[in-house]
């Protein structure tokens, strides 16, 4: 709770939406398009663009068609069929200040922490820049914001530069080098061609091969890229042809049975491109295509095959100096090393300092897995709402598409909660429950539950990545907003919250019984 002093110099206002990359954009032009104008995004950082300003890496780019990498109400001036990270970077900048989101940035300022206020129906948000007070928060600082570092002892006494992928240090030239690469995320595959023709020798460090697939990445000509901004009929139907490609894939992703054929085409595409059979044995996976992440690439298996490249299928154990130790005993010299070891997925960073109605932090109700109301709601913490939370995204299915479907159902929900009067909304838990039942008994017939090592498992052992069913269904259920599945906090008993719980307060009746 904030007391009288921290209420009296706290800025005021109706909808807070935490980051300003591709979800935080998203969130402030819908909800401005929808009517809500009284809205702030606080951003840590003094630019917008999220993952896409953090990842600069040489070969960063998109790893899902550009066409479908969009906001549908912003077409992409793409050059490429999938695309780069600055294109992507510029794209997100343009259209902040088209639809004028720069003007409710507010940059430089962290969000350490927040709580929920009964009495005043209000979040208080303590930032680096001073207390907040809202109505509502969005939290849209999404998955892939915090660099996962392996415990690799000897790692901060090596000598030379080292770094993750995510955070590349652009001053540490791999020219005439030799470098060390540890893991082999979706990051080695993009950066891996450049290294090879910069660095004198490259040691990859590989504990898990990935199944990698055929990438069409090309240049899009001039008169498609007319054609595509000129026509949106041609457009609508680039992106359909797009969206059905990736959701075969899902549908194969969801239905093992269904898996043999693309497997085929990705060990084709290894038998095609690594000519060295000890090579592919080493390159070929070992779990079931999609059971982690799926990449796509036509250039990392060719590289791979170049003379200054050296894969290594083993985990680097530990660091001696200048030598990496992998743990099967062997030894490389490193005058670099760059860790591509992928993201923590799983958490939350500010989970463990938003409270809720029970005073307690959200960490602590995630303790036995995370788990929200269609990926967006927790049951538990009144007007708080989540972009990309757990279990909504997939394999295949573009970002933008589970944003926009995210952010037309949590608009219902403020709308809602504007029309009625009331002071909260929150999800039932008996709604909650059911949800997370659901997904979880689904998920158990699906690729995404097959190896629990995985890229999509986090504590306690549970997928709390992946949604089991298709796009569709996604939308759908988003876009049906049923006002029975939350509990509606009247503004004057805010302050007794637990009397509400489990009561029929739909909009428009009572809270009492």
């Amino acid at each position: 709770m904030a007391d009288a002093a921290v209420q009296e110099t706290a800025r005021e206002t109706e909808v807070v939406v935490i980051g300003a990359g591709l979800s935080g954009v998203a969130a402030a032009i819908t909800l401005r398009r929808a009517g809500f104008t009284d809205i702030v995004v606080l951003e840590k950082n003094d630019r917008l663009g999220g993952s896409w300003r953090d990842n600069t890496y040489p070969g960063c780019g998109c790893d899902v068609p550009s066409l479908l990498y969009e906001y549908s109400f912003a077409p992409g001036p793409w050059t490429r069929s999938f695309a780069t990270q600055p294109e992507i970077l510029n794209y997100l900048e343009a259209t902040a200040t088209t639809h004028g989101v720069e003007r409710t940035i507010r940059y430089r300022t962290e969000v350490q922490g927040g709580s929920w206020d009964g009495r005043s129906g209000r979040w208080h948000l303590r930032t680096s820049a001073g207390p907040y007070t809202t109505r509502a928060v969005i939290v849209a600082t999404g998955p892939w914001n915090q660099p996962r570092y392996p415990d690799l002892p000897g790692l901060e006494d090596f000598p030379g530069p080292a770094f993750h992928s995510a955070r590349w240090d652009h001053a540490a030239s791999p020219t005439g080098r030799s470098v060390a690469v540890i893991g082999n995320a979706a990051s080695t595959v993009q950066f891996l061609p450049d290294l090879r023709r910069r660095a004198a020798r490259v040691d990859i460090f590989q504990s898990t091969a990935p199944w990698v697939l055929p990438k069409p990445d090309y240049a899009l000509p001039e008169p498609v890229r007319r054609l595509l901004h000129g026509h949106p009929a041609v457009r609508r139907l680039a992106r359909g042809l797009n969206h059905w490609t990736q959701e075969a894939i899902g549908l194969a992703l969801r239905h093992p049975w269904l898996l043999p054929p693309l497997e085929a085409v990705a060990r084709l595409h290894l038998h095609r491109s690594v000519p060295d059979p000890e090579l592919r044995q080493v390159l070929t996976p070992r779990h079931r295509l999609g059971a982690r992440r799926l990449l796509a690439s036509d250039t990392y298996y060719r590289t791979v095959t170049e003379p200054n490249v050296h894969l290594h299928p083993t985990r680097a154990a530990r660091i001696d100096g200048h030598t990496v130790v992998g743990a099967d005993g062997r030894q490389v010299h490193a005058d670099l090393v760059i860790l591509a070891t992928g993201f923590r997925i799983g958490e939350l960073s500010i989970a463990r300092d938003l409270y809720g109605l029970d005073g307690r932090p959200l960490a602590d109700t995630w303790r036995q897995g995370r788990h929200a109301y269609l990926g967006t709601s927790v049951s538990g913490y009144p007007n708080l709402f989540l972009l990309l939370g757990p279990n909504i995204l997939s394999g295949t299915t573009a970002v933008p598409t589970v944003l926009e479907a995210q952010l037309r159902h949590i608009t219902a929900s403020l709308t809602h909660l504007r029309r009625s009067g009331h002071a909260a909304v929150d999800v039932r838990p008996e709604i909650q429950d059911a949800h997370t039942t659901a997904v979880r008994d689904a998920l158990a017939t699906t690729v995404y539950s097959t190896d629990p090592a995985g890229y999509y498992f986090g504590p306690p052992g549970l997928n709390t990545f992946c949604w089991p069913w298709s796009t569709r269904r996604l939308r759908r259920q988003l876009h049906k907003f049923d006002p029975g599945a939350y509990t509606w906090y009247p503004r004057q008993d805010t302050a007794l919250p637990h009397q509400f719980r489990g009561t029929d307060t739909r909009p428009g009746t009572s809270a009492r019984h």
